[in-house]
């Protein structure tokens, strides 16, 4: 399954960095920065959906979607679109991303932003306060309740937030008992990478309203934002769309016009 092969790749990525900078290192390197205010989940609370704009090369689903990959113009056309966060994915083999695209977006734009990639060790929630990143992702299907739990913690004490990413009725149950402020349906299984664009909606009723509900991946149009609202998302993720569209702005802004 292309998940258990992310995740294997990033447990690879872990220890070769730890050799690197050991944990102890940059653990304590993280903890001397300033404490974050969480304004990632701040940022996703408006009174219509929140727009997450995705900032990635490449998926295992898609291949190279931007083969001229002009990362920062793409962020700033974000910014002056009026996206309200930024995700930026930093997994090399599959994603094409890297860290360094990641710190380069950070130095060029103001928005909150999402270190997207998949979290396998505590090791890269230090590395994402380093970088700069306000929020991480938590992928319920590689991480048990417990571990969400202290992943959680460790975010708090950073002052980072974290989306916690689900798939189905099982991870959301595991997602809210520890505690995730941010909770994400995605509409993409991550198993086999099908779409289900109703996963959000039959979904949203088992997330607690002191959450913030994320539907994440398959839109591709104004009228999905519109619907995925409608459905009861407090945000939406863009990726593919966003990336392909001959005009961002333009796009971002009928999708802030269906947000509503």
């Amino acid at each position: 399954m292309i998940l258990d092969d992310l995740a294997a790749h990033a447990r690879l990525r872990v220890e070769a960095a730890k050799k690197q900078k050991p944990l102890r290192a940059i653990k304590e390197e993280a903890l001397r920065l300033p404490r974050g205010d969480f304004r990632f989940e701040k940022a996703l609370k408006k009174d219509r959906a929140a727009l997450i704009c995705e900032v990635k090369k490449a998926s295992p689903s898609r291949g190279v979607i931007a083969e001229d990959f002009p990362y920062l113009e793409i962020a700033r056309d974000y910014e002056a679109g009026g996206a309200d966060c930024l995700s930026c994915l930093t997994e090399p083999k599959w994603f094409l991303g890297s860290d360094e695209i990641f710190a380069d977006i950070r130095r060029a734009t103001r928005l909150p932003m999402l270190r997207k990639d998949f979290t396998v060790d505590e090791y890269q929630l230090y590395e994402a306060k380093l970088l700069g990143a306000d929020a991480v992702l938590l992928i319920c299907a590689l991480l048990d309740t417990r571990t969400i739990v202290k992943y959680l913690a460790i975010c708090d004490e950073l002052g980072i937030s974290a989306l916690a990413e689900t798939h189905d009725a099982e991870e959301i149950k595991s997602a809210v008992s520890a505690g995730a402020r941010v909770i994400g349906v995605n509409n993409r299984n991550l198993k086999d990478f099908s779409v289900d664009f109703s996963n959000a909606g039959a979904l949203r009723k088992l997330i607690p309203d002191s959450a913030v509900f994320v539907a994440e991946s398959g839109v591709q149009t104004p009228a999905d934002v519109a619907a995925l609202r409608a459905a009861g998302a407090d945000a939406v993720l863009v990726g593919e769309a966003l990336m392909r569209a001959e005009d961002r702005r333009a796009l971002l802004k009928q999708f802030l016009e269906a947000a509503q």
